[in-house]
């Protein structure tokens, strides 16, 4: 008999401990979701639209940039199993800020160089804060006005990068618009959550979560002549591991002078802000599931989150410099597995079942080349979609962290502070508002705060 089967109501899924973490393997501590799988084949679009960051910026080859996308996600694994019950992903809203900084230095081997000091001093910070401990208390730490600044400031800088001048809805307008209609409706409505145990098919739709939105988008973006029909080839992808070790990483470019690593510090604090708020938004999105589970302890720890993502930024700095960061949450996705969760244990058993399943599907899906070629046309439309749902649950729950009007009020300088300025600003403006507001305390009383929810 699976151990998955055993545990007990109020428990927590069963694990092998190690240290700080908690070791968790498919079939033998939790049950396989295969509709969580199937999502993932077809989501490794999103993850295969770092490609296009990569040869951007630093000018790489497609197969080479594979082979970054290819190691990020084996890394991807980690979180769940080592015990974080979360799906991971990129730090979204911190690319365009590490983007700009790069592109301060002459194309070629200073800008690989830059892109590796960054990551491996976000790597060394991140790991840094998780094994002394500090992490959970920086979280705890932080006033309310401004974790809900940070989250929605994230939110809203994730829809601004589709609708600004030259994003992705001015490319796709049609096939985004019907795509992120049908997918809030399925994932987020009341009335679709009341009639889906109606019918067989309806209930099928709700387990599949996003998947049946990519599938839909792969014949509407052709038919809106929006995106070519795609041209399917048979295969397994050949990732480019060669060229990228030769020219894009330490192995052939050597170690960035110190200077590098000097310069990177500002904009790693900048990035670490942002990255910040997702591990908020990984604590309020699985304390809102926890409460709704009861069978099932969910235990999500800020300092061993911190560890892992850290470990997976320091690995890709080393072995391939990935622009689009190690971070410890993908919010969509994530949204959309809790949400499955939510339904019950009938639904998905554990919530480390729904997220290992899932990133377990993205790394088959990018190892099959008739899946990658199939999602290729459309791997914009799946980036705006994912962003657009991250935009709203970051606006949701960064208005949940508020406790006080003003907490809301001053959350919302800040959050549109940091889609114009920067997260530096950002950070700095929640600051001075706090003290001006509440004094050295940076927080309201506990007798003033109350739900604005």
């Amino acid at each position: 008999m699976s151990l998955w089967k055993q545990r007990k109501d109020g428990a927590e899924a069963p694990f092998w401990p190690m240290g700080p973490f908690k070791v968790r393997l498919p079939f033998l501590h939790y049950r396989f979701e295969w509709p969580d799988y199937l999502q993932g084949l077809l989501m490794c679009a999103v993850d295969l639209a770092a490609i296009s960051l990569m040869t951007e910026l630093l000018g790489m080859p497609f197969e080479a940039a594979l082979a970054v996308v290819l190691i990020n996600g084996a890394f991807y694994l980690l979180h769940h199993l080592l015990g974080d019950p979360v799906v991971p992903g990129w730090i979204t809203p911190a690319i365009p800020l590490l983007m700009m900084y790069v592109s301060t230095f002459p194309e070629g081997e200073a800008r690989v160089h830059a892109l590796i000091a960054f990551q491996m001093m976000l790597g060394l910070f991140a790991i840094g804060l998780g094994a002394s401990g500090v992490a959970k208390r920086v979280v705890q730490l932080i006033p309310s006005a401004i974790k809900a600044g940070i989250i929605m400031g994230s939110g809203l800088a994730a829809v601004a990068v589709v609708f600004e001048e030259g994003g992705r809805f001015e490319s796709y307008p049609f096939t985004i618009s019907i795509a992120v209609g049908i997918a809030f409706y399925l994932i987020f409505s009341r009335h679709f959550a009341t009639v889906q145990n109606k019918h067989w098919v309806l209930r099928a739709l709700g387990k599949l979560g996003i998947f049946p939105i990519i599938a839909l988008a792969i014949v509407i973006a052709p038919l809106a002549s929006e995106a070519p029909w795609p041209d399917i080839e048979w295969g397994i992808t050949s990732p480019d591991f060669a060229t990228l070790f030769a020219h894009y990483t330490v192995f052939g470019v050597g170690l960035p002078p110190l200077s590098m690593f000097l310069t990177a510090i500002p904009t790693v604090l900048a990035a670490y802000i942002v990255l910040f708020g997702d591990v908020l938004q990984s604590k309020a999105i699985l304390a809102e599931a926890d409460e709704m589970r009861q069978d099932e302890k969910i235990d999500y720890n800020a300092d061993r989150a911190h560890l892992i993502f850290g470990a997976r930024n320091f690995g890709m700095s080393i072995i391939g410099p990935d622009v689009a960061m190690c971070g410890p949450l993908w919010a969509a996705m994530h949204v959309v597995i809790v949400e499955r969760f939510k339904k019950g244990r009938k639904a998905m058993d554990s919530i480390f079942g729904g997220a290992g399943s899932f990133r377990w599907g993205t790394n088959t899906g990018l190892l099959l080349l008739p899946v990658v070629s199939l999602v290729q046309p459309i791997l914009g439309i799946a980036l705006a979609l994912t962003l657009l749902i991250q935009g709203y649950v970051s606006v949701r729950i960064g208005i949940q962290e508020a406790k006080t009007e003003r907490d809301l009020g001053i959350a919302g300088i800040i959050g549109a502070i940091l889609v114009v300025k920067g997260a530096t600003w950002a950070f700095a403006a929640g600051l001075l508002l706090c003290f001006l507001l509440y004094g050295w305390r940076l927080r309201a009383p506990k007798k003033e705060q109350s739900d604005v929810r």
